[in-house]
């Protein structure tokens, strides 16, 4: 992979997020709508996803295929909310809750076979469990790779390349600017859900205390690269319109929340972009 350059167009960095990604796809279509071609692609889990779609085509014509893989995903019912298929896999598995079958089938049919094909450059990061350290992918199956780094524990399985398991990105890099930085991106746009927006609160559950430690790894991360970003590089954090948000869900409840997450991702895009004087 070569390094992104003014002259390729600025890098775009999408987190993790799991159901939420559903708001980077309104984002990219502000951004693109915009002007704003990327040069470089970097994702992270659901993040990956949506990467690895745009830069397969970064183009409003692209945008409308991930938006049609979002809708896919809830009619295929890739996290249905059928307890008993739920049980049935875990008892099967005993390490997770749903079957990688129905996203593995959607991203081979979404997506291009391998990262030659794409028309941008694109890495997205999982973390190797053997190793315990990021890997990031910038070649071989696009598919295998975005399964790889979206693979949430707990709910879907390692996914094995190589004879080495890997699971969700997330746990390693959630909102990859660091990545962007290191192949020479000068200009970035960072896509996340929305949660870096809300406050953290002391929890009061069991439940509670994961999520909330998992969330100041995630963030921690995140604010470091942030705070020491060089001097001549410039960062726009687009805002995901979203006012309030739990920390973790994986239920796709309809198709229309689904949209209407896009639509509010797009609108506080828009909204950001042009009121940015250095964004023409």
């Amino acid at each position: 992979m070569g390094q992104a350059t003014s002259a390729s167009g600025p890098a775009i960095v999408l987190g993790g997020g799991g159901v939420f990604g559903a708001t980077q796809v309104g984002m990219l279509r502000a951004l693109l709508e915009t002007g704003i071609r990327p040069g470089l692609v970097v994702g992270t889990s659901v993040g990956a996803i949506n990467g690895a779609a745009i830069a397969a085509d970064p183009s409003m014509a692209g945008v409308e295929n991930l938006a049609a893989l979002w809708t896919s995903l809830v009619e295929a019912g890739m996290f249905t909310e059928n307890m008993l298929a739920r049980a049935s896999t875990l008892a099967r598995s005993r390490t997770h809750l749903y079957s990688p079958t129905p996203l593995r089938r959607l991203l081979t049919a979404h997506l291009p076979a391998t990262f030659d094909e794409l028309a941008v450059d694109f890495q997205c990061v999982a973390a190797s469990i053997e190793r315990a350290r990021a890997h990031w992918f910038a070649s071989g199956s696009v598919t295998e790779a975005v399964m790889a780094s979206a693979a949430v524990p707990g709910l879907l399985p390692p996914v094995v390349i190589d004879g080495e398991h890997f699971l969700d990105g997330g746990l390693v890099h959630s909102i990859p600017v660091g990545r962007a930085l290191a192949l020479g991106a000068m200009d970035i746009y960072v896509l996340h859900v929305g949660r870096i927006e809300q406050p953290l609160k002391p929890p009061r559950s069991l439940w509670d205390v994961c999520l909330t430690s998992f969330e100041l790894a995630r963030r921690h991360r995140f604010g470091e690269e942030m705070a020491n970003l060089p001097a001549d590089v410039r960062v726009h954090v687009l805002p995901s319109g979203e006012d309030a948000m739990p920390l973790v869900s994986i239920r796709y409840r309809s198709a229309r929340a689904v949209a209407a997450r896009m639509q509010r991702g797009y609108q506080a895009a828009v909204e950001y972009l042009s009121a940015q004087p250095d964004i023409t």
